[in-house]
């Protein structure tokens, strides 16, 4: 069965589909011929969802992921078949400003989802967007999917809950769900600046030294948001066998680099002769993390269509553009 054959006219819920992620997914289930409902808190003219005119393609329910009876209405009034769950609050500094919100959000707006998918029983697949910080920091490395959780500053916190409430629903109530782990996920639409990869960008489009708020050392890995949208895609075509429903999988490009050195990418990517500035007050973040994703490739058939620097050179190629046509980016950012 091809994928257009599997999607078409199927009906989809997705969640946090103003966010870089979930509009990317929105394009590619139309794409499909899905039929796409979107859960949306609020209305950002910006994003991707919007300024691709996807938002009138696509049915919208108000509300937010904390009002459990506005999810179920969704589900059970759309006879919703997949759910994807990519809705959360996303910004570690944020966490941990707020972190009453931050859990509210991930953690009761995760088993709002997962409790609507078990009352209505048109539900047949649900997709948890979890994150490679729900495995904290560990002594070993990459991680693996058998990496204990254990998340100990609030987003990380966050992620741990919903990943282990995604999991609880599988083995107890037999839910059809499977969790998604991704590395630091960018690309065009991405309109939280303070994230590494547009904040970056932004400042050398205004002429300014990009601003480090770590030492510089810290290491990650990235993923394309293209490929990520791919990655749900592929965990939900195939929720139908044992070796996938109820798992978790990572999914990155399995290069980790620091933080300097992908600023220092970027700003030559740019043409730039700036230097970064490096504040070394970072607080609540793990210094160290990556991910494997052998499991994605041995189980689903999955790897990324996109290297770090394809990557990046479309996503500076489209907030190049945005700047272009006056979309507010002269303000330098600070990753």
């Amino acid at each position: 069965m091809g994928e257009r054959s599997f999607w078409h006219d199927r009906r989809v819920f997705v969640t946090g589909a103003t966010g870089v992620l979930g509009s990317w997914l929105v394009d590619e289930c139309l794409r499909k011929g899905a039929s796409v409902v979107a859960l949306i808190r609020d209305w950002v003219p910006g994003s991707l969802l919007v300024t691709s005119g996807n938002h009138r393609r696509i049915s919208r329910v108000a509300g937010c992921l904390e009002d459990y009876d506005v999810v179920e209405r969704a589900l059970n009034e759309y006879e919703i078949d997949t759910v994807f769950h990519l809705g959360a609050q996303p910004i570690v500094p944020v966490a941990n400003r707020s972190p009453r919100a931050t859990f509210e959000a991930n953690i009761k707006g995760t088993w709002n989802v997962l409790e609507a998918c078990r009352q209505v029983r048109c539900v047949s697949r649900a997709v948890v967007a979890s994150s490679d910080k729900a495995y904290g920091t560990s002594p070993t490395l990459p991680y693996t999917e058998d990496t204990p959780l254990r998340g100990e500053h609030p987003y990380d916190v966050s992620k741990s809950c919903s990943d282990l409430l995604a999991r609880s629903y599988s083995t107890t109530y037999h839910l059809p769900v499977t969790v998604t782990r991704c590395g630091n996920i960018y690309g065009p639409g991405d309109l939280n600046f303070n994230r590494l990869v547009p904040g970056t960008i932004r400042s050398v489009l205004a002429g300014e030294s990009p601003v480090i708020r770590s030492d510089g050392t810290y290491t990650r890995d990235y993923i394309y948001v293209r490929d990520a949208a791919f990655a749900c895609l592929r965990v939900a075509e195939n929720m139908g066998r044992s070796d996938v429903r109820g798992q978790a999988f990572n999914f990155s490009n399995e290069k980790p680099v620091s933080v300097l050195a992908l600023v220092k990418t970027i700003i030559g990517m740019m043409g730039a002769s700036l230097q970064p500035t490096i504040l070394n007050d970072s607080e609540g973040e793990i210094r160290h993390q990556y991910l494997s994703s052998a499991k994605a490739r041995d189980v689903l058939g999955w790897q990324p269509t996109y290297s770090l620097e394809e990557g990046l050179r479309d996503t500076i190629e489209w907030y190049r553009d945005l700047l272009a046509k006056g979309g507010g980016l002269a303000a330098g950012g600070q990753p």
